[in-house]
């Protein structure tokens, strides 16, 4: 942990030196709800979002908070080690060449319904949900805009590594923005102590629509995991079409960094949120991604009690979207990529939004994070695909 800020109602436990204001005022707006458990931790990534900072881990009694999860519900990564230990320019071309043509990216999605069998499966399907799963039965196995990436890395264990960042895709944005809705309207007609400025209205864990919302939420999570998951087979074919001979995956990685869960911290069960942040229970694997072209790794978790058993979920962004489109250079940042020979896709102004310009670096991320995780793999990236 580098500092806490004790100003407010319930300190906040900070792993970063330095901190945007506008990232402050959210987590200080946080710390002074009536309902926080113990204190606010805020992970090295840690920057502004929506209410909360993408980076911010919160621990509730008696509520849930939809603007505590985000809007990409169930959003998380997944690592898959293959048994090759080097693949050469073309050969990564083709094999992005074939991911290309197997995933949708963007706003792209399928042409055609997915099979039911690679689909979460449930008795009956929650009312939001059900509402947008024809659309969701052509979004499952493909990645999304923004952040989400699939990338082909080497690893400091020697071998190549696959790895993918995407989430829920429209279905989890339904749901999030339903009931952060309602959420609002409640907290307006109780007259609740929560300012509507905060943008983290509440749902108290007993009434009904808190039990909508969780189940709903757990099932966003679940598509998030069965969307990889299916991307990551049709990586596997993209491989095993491109590669003589017979190419070996190990079992897959996978965490959230999106959801809301209950778990018991400091002898007492709460609802704990983690927007942008990862679990990292003692001896958990977890997936901590660099920006593009910069390392990422794969971590085993220390259990930090502080950090209610958390970790960062990525680099963090230093800059908005915009801001980088307008101020980071174009030819400086595909230079960056190029003089490591990473096979990437900036080629406009446009693209600058996921260039490494725009995050923090990442090795001081980690360095800041010595005490919630241990490094198990370090991934140089080869090659990316960003959505």
């Amino acid at each position: 942990m580098k500092q806490v800020i004790s100003t407010e109602n319930r300190p906040i436990k900070m792993w970063l030196d330095e901190i945007e204001e506008n990232a402050l005022i959210q987590a200080k707006n946080m710390a002074n709800l009536p309902f926080v458990h113990k204190h606010v931790a805020l992970m090295p990534d840690a920057h502004m979002g929506y209410g909360m900072p993408i980076g911010g881990v919160l621990a509730t009694k008696g509520v849930i908070i939809p603007n505590a999860v985000g809007v990409d519900i169930g959003c998380g990564m997944c690592a898959m080690r293959t048994n090759i230990d080097d693949a050469d320019s073309d050969t990564l071309k083709r094999i992005m060449s074939q991911i290309r043509k197997l995933i949708p990216v963007g706003f792209n999605w399928h042409k055609e319904v997915q099979d039911d069998k690679y689909m979460p499966s449930m008795d009956e399907l929650p009312s939001i949900v059900e509402r947008h799963i024809d659309k969701a039965k052509k979004q499952i196995g493909s990645l999304g805009g923004g952040n989400h990436f699939i990338e082909i890395q080497h690893g400091s264990d020697g071998y190549i590594w696959v790895m993918i960042h995407s989430g829920s895709r429209n279905l989890g944005n339904q749901v999030a923005q339903f009931y952060d809705k309602k959420a609002k309207a409640l907290n307006e007609r109780w007259h609740a102590s929560v300012p509507a400025s905060y943008d983290l209205a509440f749902l108290p864990i007993e009434t009904d629509e808190a039990h909508a919302y969780m189940e709903e939420m757990n099932y966003c999570v679940d598509f998030a995991f069965a969307n990889r998951s299916l991307m990551m087979e049709r990586v596997q074919h993209a491989f095993q079409s491109v590669i003589k001979g017979e190419v070996e995956f190990d079992e897959l990685i996978n965490i959230a960094h999106n959801y809301a869960a209950w778990e018991n911290h400091f002898g007492e069960n709460v609802l704990v949120h983690r927007k942008g942040a990862t679990r990292a229970r003692l001896g958990e694997l977890g997936i901590i991604p660099g920006s593009q072209g910069t390392k990422s790794y794969i971590v085993e978790g220390l259990g930090n009690p502080e950090s209610f058993e958390s970790c960062s979920h990525g680099a963090g962004r230093v800059m908005g979207r915009k801001q980088a489109q307008r101020e980071l250079d174009l030819n400086t940042e595909i230079k960056r990529l190029d003089d490591k020979g990473i096979i990437h896709g900036i080629r406009h102004n446009k693209d600058l939004d996921e260039a490494a310009g725009a995050y923090k670096d990442i090795d001081t991320v980690m360095a800041n994070q010595k005490d919630l995780v241990k490094i198990k793999v370090e991934l140089e990236p080869l090659a990316v695909v960003k959505g």
